[in-house]
């Protein structure tokens, strides 16, 4: 459990050093003549030696793929240089041909989306009705319930003013039957 807690260079080095609490004069390597300086020479030249082939393989792959974009380059120029005799030639077949397909294209896919449109909404219209409750039901019964409700109110509000306004003009009738006029000003 210990070893959980020790870094990738301390695991390394046990495996490599295996005897590191002895005396260094009893191994000759690689403390013994050469010393603690000659292990920390040769982990420079290993990162040294890592940055070198990163460059290389940078380099190889970096070179491999502007080739490969060059030689793109060239077959489309290639493949243009031939195809335009050919398309100057029978553009006034292909251009409207292109169009009529492109055309025909777009009314086949608009008209399946609308008919797929169309039986889904059906497919939701019927559940209403029979009694099921598809999604968003609850959200239609609740608008439809706030729409009756205004309406409703707005019916009540047009007897009431409708009621004041004729029952002014009766008063008014009666009035003028009974020979007393009411004048009034407006401002």
């Amino acid at each position: 459990m210990a070893d959980t807690a020790r870094t990738h260079h301390d695991i390394s080095s046990r495996d490599q050093y295996p005897v590191l609490g002895r005396e260094r004069d009893q191994y000759p390597y690689p403390y013994g003549q050469y010393g603690r300086s000659d292990y920390q020479t040769s982990s420079q030249d290993y990162s040294k030696t890592r940055q070198i082939a990163k460059a290389a393989t940078a380099v190889t792959a970096g070179g491999s793929l502007l080739v490969l974009s060059s030689l793109t380059l060239v077959g489309t120029v290639i493949a243009l240089t031939v195809a335009t005799p050919l398309l100057v030639i029978f553009s006034p077949i292909l251009v409207p041909a292109l169009i009529t397909v492109a055309l025909l294209i777009t009314g086949f896919l608009s008209s399946g989306g609308f008919g797929i449109a169309a039986i889904t909404v059906f497919s939701w219209i019927y559940k209403y009705a029979t009694g099921e409750h598809p999604q968003g039901s609850d959200k239609l019964d609740s608008a439809r319930m706030k729409l009756g409700s205004k309406a409703q109110d707005i019916k009540d509000r047009a007897q009431y003013y409708g009621q004041q306004h004729t029952g002014g003009e009766h008063d008014r009738d009666r009035d003028r039957t009974r020979g007393t006029h009411h004048t009034t000003t407006t401002t």
